[in-house]
């Protein structure tokens, strides 16, 4: 997780003060069919049982089910494409769009664009880790929570709760429950380019729809890996929280209200990490995070 948040400062730094390692990913995918699964009513099971051998951060504890009625979800990720129709509506000059904090925080530090987006006279550019090329579309958004909100919003939706994230990327329709989107084959290295784009394999995002074969029962792609996905779930304790003895605040301190779960994981996430319970969570105004996002409706 250190490695991950490391890599989000070297980003950062000025393009000739790296060295490059290596082209973007070039890996091509066909066009994206933007559509929503519908997903039905069941259960989410969230959190690790305490008595169990898997190993979890204290916030993973203990283990849980939610009920979850019937609801639609992105087949996809937000893509660069889409969010570019966003901004083309106005959407940055719009308040009806963000909450109230939100907004202050938007003018307060003239945020008009994603944070890796950069404007080149008509065009866009993306700022990769070594360069910059052209936005390429039908990657995965990277913003934070408050422009994932306003765009959620802008599109008559919303983001998903984390149990409905959780359903739909582990869930079945027979009730069981998955270790993974795909099945319950872990990630070894050698199916690495089967499943999703994650555990360092790339340093650049990847079409949405480039990893079939990683989908969720339901025929959800790309929830593990190419970016973490915001939910519109406070990060705070589940039922039977006890922090660690020798980490008392390793959660807790950030069960203030203003910190938000992510799920799922991008390409700097290791593969031991990609486990059902794991979440991530950053405050809504950090915009520095790998962490794109999809909407639901009910």
């Amino acid at each position: 997780m250190h490695v991950e948040t490391l890599a989000y400062m070297l980003h950062q730094l000025p393009l000739d003060r790296k060295v490059p390692q290596g082209n973007l990913s070039s890996l091509v995918a066909l066009p994206v069919d933007h559509q929503m699964i519908s997903i039905p009513a069941g259960t989410a099971t969230l959190g690790l049982r305490r008595e169990g051998e898997t190993f979890g951060w204290d916030n993973e504890y203990e283990t849980h089910a939610k009920s979850v009625p019937a609801f639609e979800i992105d087949k996809y990720e937000v893509t660069n494409r889409q969010y570019l129709d966003f901004i083309a509506a106005g959407a940055y000059e719009t308040r009806a769009f963000w909450r109230k904090d939100d907004w202050n925080w938007k003018v307060a530090q003239a945020v008009s664009h994603p944070l890796l987006w950069k404007r080149d006279g008509e065009r866009w550019l993306w700022r990769g880790m070594f360069d910059e090329v052209p936005l390429t579309l039908d990657w995965p958004v990277y913003v934070s929570h408050a422009e994932a909100s306003a765009y959620a919003r802008w599109a008559g939706k919303s983001l998903p709760t984390e149990a409905q994230w959780q359903r739909a990327a582990y869930g079945t329709v027979d009730g069981s429950t998955r270790h993974y989107p795909w099945g319950n084959r872990a990630p070894h290295s050698e199916f690495h380019e089967k499943f999703g784009n994650f555990d360092f394999r790339r340093w650049d995002p990847t079409p949405v729809n480039t990893f079939p074969d990683g989908q969720s029962a339901f025929g959800v792609h790309d929830m593990l890996g190419n970016g973490w996905e915001w939910t519109s779930t406070v990060f705070a304790p589940f039922p039977g929280f006890k922090p660690f003895a020798f980490y008392k605040g390793y959660s807790a301190d950030f069960f203030d209200g203003k910190h938000f779960v992510m799920k799922g994981g991008s390409a700097r996430t290791a593969a031991c990490m990609l486990r059902p319970t794991f979440r991530n969570w950053f405050q809504a105004h950090y915009q520095y995070a790998y962490a794109g996002f999809r909407c639901v409706s009910r």
